[in-house]
């Protein structure tokens, strides 16, 4: 917990020296503020963590501590989640490279950019998404939606309950198109 503060504090004292960007949204590890009476939106440089989450183990998060999911429908680094599935399944951003925290490997760390324009961070080649059903840290309410939505582990793999498989919960149809 103490080495994930200090990587914390690292990343925002570098934040503040980078540039504003239009990148915006959830996983923000960094902030830097947009000048007074600025119309611009804030940068953020997304950190990639880790946390121990229920019975699925050690999974990757946001710099907030939110669970992050890969989609089993995206076949490269390029999304395949648009339209209403962006909003249910709102893409991990990022405005600079993203950093490692915890377990996470930096060498697995990428970006993409989406169909809009905005820059994904990508894990072991796979998008990273936030669910929005998940509302506090810890949550993985997204864990095996439609059978193809997964937590990530530390390899860039789908993560799998103790005891379980991913065979899909069955919850939210309708969830895995673009």
């Amino acid at each position: 917990m103490r080495w994930t503060l200090i990587v914390l504090a690292a990343t925002l004292s570098l934040a503040a020296c980078s540039n504003n960007s239009s990148a915006r949204g959830y996983g923000a590890g960094a902030r830097s503020s947009a000048p007074s009476g600025s119309s611009a939106p804030i940068a953020t440089v997304a950190m990639v963590g880790t946390a121990s989450v229920g019975d699925l183990g050690t999974v990757l998060v946001d710099g907030t501590g939110r669970t992050l999911y890969l989609f089993e429908n995206d076949t490269s680094s390029s999304s395949t989640c648009t339209g209403s599935c962006a909003t249910t399944w709102p893409a991990l951003p990022t405005s600079g490279s993203p950093t490692a925290a915890g377990k996470a490997t930096t060498s697995m760390l990428a970006t993409t950019t989406r169909d809009d324009g905005t820059t994904q961070v990508t894990y072991n080649g796979h998008p990273l998404y936030l669910y929005s059903g998940d509302t506090a840290p810890g949550d993985a309410n997204g864990e095996s939606i439609g059978g193809i939505w997964f937590a990530v582990t530390t390899q860039g793999t789908p993560a799998e309950p103790s005891g379980g498989s991913k065979s899909g919960s069955g919850y939210g149809s309708g969830y895995g198109g673009g």
